[in-house]
């Protein structure tokens, strides 16, 4: 019975592994290709004393596929991984019917996006 707990958070541990590896990397490609059109158009898509700061402006900078709003995705993407880390161990606890951990990682999750809606940009 122990080799199957075992088995099952070494399984646990890859899925979540992989998960970050794929944000990551998902976050890296995405800054550099933001990265490389700012360096062939020379221009962050924006004037010189604006930059977007709530994520609707960086929507639609995005859209307009304005690099500096591109590298921003690619930053949020990476702030977003662990988030996302943490409501995937969440899925995993209860799917693992281990619901202490449940409770306590759902009490991370929500004290992570309480911190980010609370957050303000200057």
């Amino acid at each position: 019975m122990e080799n199957k707990n075992e088995s099952k958070i070494e399984e646990m541990e890859i899925v979540i592994s992989n998960f970050l590896r794929i944000g990551v990397i998902l976050s890296a490609v995405v800054v550099f290709i933001g990265l490389l059109m700012f360096l062939i158009t020379n221009n962050s898509g924006y004037s010189g004393s604006y930059f977007p700061t709530t994520p609707s402006e960086i929507f639609r900078g995005l859209i307009a596929f304005k690099p500096y709003a591109i590298i921003l995705t690619g930053l949020i993407i990476l702030i977003l991984t662990p988030v996302f880390r943490v409501g995937v161990s969440i899925l995993v606890f209860i799917k693992e019917k281990d619901f202490l951990y449940a409770r306590i990682t759902s009490v991370v999750f929500i004290i992570l996006i309480i911190s980010f809606l609370l957050g303000k940009v200057e």
